[in-house]
């Protein structure tokens, strides 16, 4: 298009804004340009996404084009588009997100997806006849970040009571107010500490042997990854300008903060009991021996995420 929503000689349209806006996002390189443009439109016109297509026609006022255009110009500067409309969906359930917290990807969606079938399969974790889910269930998440894992896995399993940890007191006011959005916050406990540490003095965790699943999507990140010019293999720009360097980056090897939690995590589990912890794809193989060597843990495995990359470490508690 030669003109942009800010200037006169035709009326700017719901559906001609999300057509000039996915153009241009597609022409940047930007992933998901579609999904871009109706976040961004939606949250301009303050409406669900779904509603952009059943008023295709509504004409835009000046203020709302102008928004748009400087929006779309900070998106098109590498901005997140999650950061500038303060949201991202993870797991089908929306979070508040901002510059305090990782954003959810949906690769982290395998460790929720994975709890969910062993618990409704596996009696005392969950599973009940019927399929549904029992009580007394005990979560902990390490480095919560935003809470995505600890508040969806809460959301799905109402009987369950997570204990969620984080470094990051900012990151962890994130994590409440999505607690409290999904109306979970009563069973979701948000501890600021190092790794495994909070759960030393939680009533629900102190006690080893107490902790049925243990989840986290630590920094991960290995430097050879972060310094990289290679966009194959590299960071992309964006996520190095704007996301938290303290959520991503994992270390010389990427495993600075996994090997403490393969190594004392098990401890907390009781038997049967299940470990998963997001990696880097490149450091899998790696991870998995760290389980595998540890005398507390069986049928150690690495998930695939949703490309098909080898991403979640997972081993059961042995009995």
């Amino acid at each position: 298009m030669t003109t942009t929503p800010a200037q006169g000689g035709q009326t700017w349209t719901t559906r001609k804004l999300l057509a000039w806006m996915k153009e241009a996002f597609a022409k940047a390189g930007i992933d998901s340009p579609q999904l871009c443009a109706e976040m961004l439109v939606s949250h301009v016109l303050g409406c669900e996404r779904l509603k952009l297509y059943m008023d295709p026609e509504r004409p835009a006022s000046p203020l709302e084009r102008q928004q748009l255009r400087d929006l779309t110009a900070r998106a098109l500067q590498d901005e997140p588009v999650q950061y500038l409309v303060g949201e991202a969906w993870f797991f089908s359930l929306p979070f508040r997100v901002d510059k305090r917290v990782l954003i959810p990807r949906p690769a982290t969606g395998t460790i929720v997806e994975h709890v969910l079938q062993y618990a409704r399969a596996t009696p005392g974790f969950g599973g009940e006849p019927g399929g549904g889910f029992g009580e007394g269930v005990v979560i902990a998440d390490v480095c919560t970040g935003s809470g995505c894992i600890a508040v969806s896995l809460a959301k799905h399993m109402p009987a369950a009571h997570v204990v969620a940890t984080d470094v990051s007191g900012d990151a962890l006011d994130v994590a409440r107010a999505n607690a409290e959005r999904h109306h979970v916050a009563e069973r979701v406990d948000l501890l600021e500490g190092d790794l495994l540490r909070p759960l030393e003095g939680h009533a629900a965790t102190k006690g080893r042997g107490t902790v049925h699943y243990l989840v986290s999507n630590p920094p991960y990140i290995p430097d050879d990854e972060w310094e990289s010019a290679d966009p194959a293999v590299g960071v992309q720009a964006n996520v190095k300008a704007f996301e938290p360097e303290i959520a991503l980056r994992g270390g010389r090897d990427g495993l600075d903060l996994v090997r403490p939690l393969l190594a004392e995590g098990p401890k907390f589990l009781r038997p049967g009991g299940l470990i998963l912890i997001e990696v880097a794809a490149s450091r899998a193989a790696e991870a998995r021996a760290l389980a595998e060597a540890s005398g507390l843990l069986e049928s150690v495995t690495v998930l695939k995420d949703f490309e098909g990359l080898p991403r979640t470490v997972v081993a059961r508690r042995k009995g």
